[in-house]
């Protein structure tokens, strides 16, 4: 059998690549990060045929072979440094039928590094639709490689494509005979000296290390002074080159065009993506639609998720009763109802939501209007020191914050990468979800306004634009603070509308509901345990006059009796007060009552430092422990909602209910976004520079929020 061979997939973002990749390697898929940088490394393995597999890289989408961001860097570097563990054996260019003249010109420059090329036509029924049609046995005898048109999403000439992967495996096909310009003639004598240095290169690769010595990192201290001096001695000037060079390009690329590409009149009528657009982004309409498209999105959270989480909390409300009554009396099986099923139930009640948030995001980013928003945006980015590209990590901090502050990768401006980046956290990601939707359950009547606006869907949906609006708040400010002086542009290519592929969507549903499940569910259950021993366990010197004191006051009343009742319920709530959870939730309380908070919530403040989501696990857990045995059946939102002050007054007013949405809204309350942007910043600086902005936000909000409404 012969030994997998290597295969980079590349081509112009929004050419059909992630589908093909998909096609190719289905769930043999692995996503790890690239040596030496942050930049995600998607990876998969493909039978090709009988006795022949491949491993499939697919490298970050690139407009030319000229980088600007991490992620651009990454794909030149697997194409250029010989060195490289992902050096490829064979390259498929997926090039988008319906733009061929713009993803020519990276075709042309693959082809030139002399690797063996196919290029893979994808959008050639919107070519199509265009009115343009390709030859594709004259495309193929112009470029001297091979070419096949596919449609990935529906498995469409992925056969075709894999034997001609395994006649290129074979020998039948190698590189392009001759270069698609002369690019020897571009700096002949810098060329020559550079191939004496580097004696692996092509015509075109020598162009290349001349162009970026002082980046290369196969490059000894020889080769770069041999290099440098060649340079210098041959007046070399990169920009006049790299500019003769794509007019070149370009120029044959109009002779190919013409040659074996039929394109419709100019004049022809517009596309109905075009006409699409023409409401979509129009400067008024535009931003209406899209107001409305966020207010359906979360009122669909709360109308299509009610039931099913009605069903699973009333569920695990049964199943803690029926347990409580079935199973001995024992610490086991407190430890297992009031710890691990009490944590597990305040997780678990949130998937629906989670699953419709993340289905409904993919629908938006499948049909293509999620690229539209960016377009809609841009100008209100760009008075606030950023621009378009940031509104798409904004837009995916609404999933989860750690993907979003790696997507701004592709912003090219450091300034507007740095800024973006301490902003992202400030947008309402998934993991605040199930804190609001308590909450708003809580303290938000479930009522319509003008007969068909749901009041919790419209504040829901506030607080996801007050985390976007406070975001442009801070960006406008930090735009003052940070010194770096960068010009940038805003160029994006915007998909053609499709359907959604529903498979898909159904796909990402499951896969974020095990994400939820494995990742936050792990850290929940592990954390309610610890907070049972916590709130069921005391210093010695405090347990044990309460024991006695309650014993003999029990002991004196009728077994049953409802004053029996109210002692146990009494010594339930002080001996909770006197665990070691109770003792230091008094111990924070002080600094938090200010904001309408108790000493559970303070506790819940600090364990959902390890993840947002544990705050309604650690609530779950505190109230089972310190409740009677026979109310094991109540709801959480049912306990909390009884939930009182001392003094009688309830806890979980509108003012304190608003209050720690707030907080929850602004404060930086999740390690994992702090370590990524450690990693991404590669300074402790910027994660703590949030993390105080962050929580001073939040404390400053919740309390003028609860003053207020209070």
């Amino acid at each position: 059998m012969q030994a997998p061979i290597n295969i980079a997939l590349v081509g112009n973002p929004n050419s059909g690549k992630s589908s093909l990749f998909n096609a190719l390697t289905g769930l043999n898929q692995k996503v790890s990060n690239f040596p030496g940088v942050t930049v995600d490394k998607k990876t998969g393995t493909a039978n090709i045929v009988s006795g022949l597999s491949a491993n499939i890289i697919d490298l970050p989408g690139t407009y030319s072979l000229y980088p600007k961001s991490a992620d651009e860097y990454v794909t030149y570097d697997v194409l250029i440094n010989p060195a490289n563990e992902d050096t490829p054996d064979l390259v498929i260019i997926v090039a988008d039928a319906s733009n061929l003249k713009r993803n020519l010109l990276f075709c042309s420059q693959i082809i030139d590094l002399k690797f063996p090329v196919i290029i893979a036509l994808t959008m050639m029924d919107i070519a199509r639709k265009k009115g343009v049609e390709i030859d594709i046995d004259g495309l193929e005898r112009e470029l001297g490689v091979p070419v096949v048109a596919i449609n990935p999403r529906k498995n469409k000439g992925v056969t075709e494509l894999k034997k001609i992967i395994e006649l290129a495996a074979r020998g039948n096909y190698s590189a392009a005979p001759r270069d698609f310009i002369n690019n020897a003639a571009l700096a002949e004598a810098v060329i020559d000296d550079v191939k004496k240095a580097v004696p692996a290169c092509s015509d075109y690769g020598a162009l290349h290390v001349a162009v970026n010595t002082d980046e290369l990192t196969f490059l000894d201290a020889g080769q770069k002074k041999a290099i440098r001096d060649s340079l210098q001695r041959n007046q070399f000037n990169k920009t006049k080159v790299q500019a003769e060079e794509i007019m070149q390009r370009y120029n044959r690329i109009k002779h190919i065009m013409k040659a074996s590409v039929v394109e419709a009149d100019p004049l022809q009528k517009q596309l109905r993506s075009e006409k699409i657009d023409d409401l979509l982004l129009h400067r008024f309409w535009g931003y209406v639609i899209l107001l409305v498209v966020m207010f359906l999105l979360f009122q669909s959270i709360f109308w299509l998720a009610s039931y099913p989480m009605d069903a699973i909390e009333a569920g695990f409300g049964k199943l803690s009763g029926w347990l409580t009554t079935v199973l001995p009396d024992n610490k086991i099986t407190d430890v297992f109802v009031n710890g691990i099923l009490a944590g597990i139930s305040g997780f678990a009640v949130f998937i629906p939501q989670i699953m419709i948030l993340f289905g409904l995001i993919t629908v938006l980013e499948d049909t293509g209007y999620m690229a539209r928003i960016s377009f809609l945006t841009d100008r209100l980015m760009r008075q606030v020191g950023l621009n378009g590209k940031s509104v798409m990590p904004l837009i995916s901090g609404v999933a989860c914050a750690v993907p979003a502050i790696m997507a701004t990768r592709t912003i090219e401006n450091k300034k507007e990468r740095l800024i973006t980046i301490l902003v992202t956290p400030l947008m309402s990601c998934s993991a605040r979800l199930p804190i609001y939707t308590m909450m708003i359950a809580l303290v938000i009547p479930d009522r319509r306004i003008l007969g068909f606006l749901g009041l919790q869907g419209l504040v829901m949906m506030g607080l996801y634009l007050l985390g976007f609006f406070m975001a442009i708040l801070i960006a406008a400010v930090m735009k003052l603070f940070v010194r770096i002086k960068e010009k940038s542009y805003f160029i994006m290519e915007l998909p053609v509308y499709r359907a959604p592929r529903w498979k898909n969507v159904g796909t990402t549903m499951v896969e974020k509901a095990k994400i939820f499940v494995t990742d936050a569910g792990k850290v929940i259950v592990v954390i309610s345990v610890i907070l049972w021993f916590l709130a069921s366990y005391g210093p010695a010197g405090r347990m044990e006059p309460l024991h006695a004191k309650y014993e003999k006051m029990i002991a004196a009343v009728p077994e049953g009796s409802p004053e029996a009742d109210a002692l146990d319920r009494e010594f339930r709530s002080e001996k909770l007060s006197h665990s070691y959870a109770g003792i230091l939730g008094h111990a924070i309380e002080p600094a938090i009552r200010p904001l309408g908070f108790d000493w559970k919530i303070g506790i819940a403040l600090i364990t959902s430092f390890a993840a947002r989501e544990v705050f309604v696990g650690t609530m779950a857990t505190l109230y089972s422990v310190g409740e009677n045995p026979d109310d094991n059946n109540a709801t959480l939102r049912e306990k909390m909602a009884s939930a009182k002050w001392p003094d009688g007054r309830p806890v979980y007013t509108l003012a304190a209910g608003l209050s720690l949405m707030l907080f929850y809204a602004f404060a930086m309350q999740c390690m994992s976004t702090m370590a990524i942007v450690k990693r991404e910043t590669k300074s402790w600086k910027i994660p703590f520079i949030q993390l105080v902005y962050m929580t001073s936000l939040a404390y400053a909000c919740s309390l003028i929020a609860f003053n207020i409404f209070k």
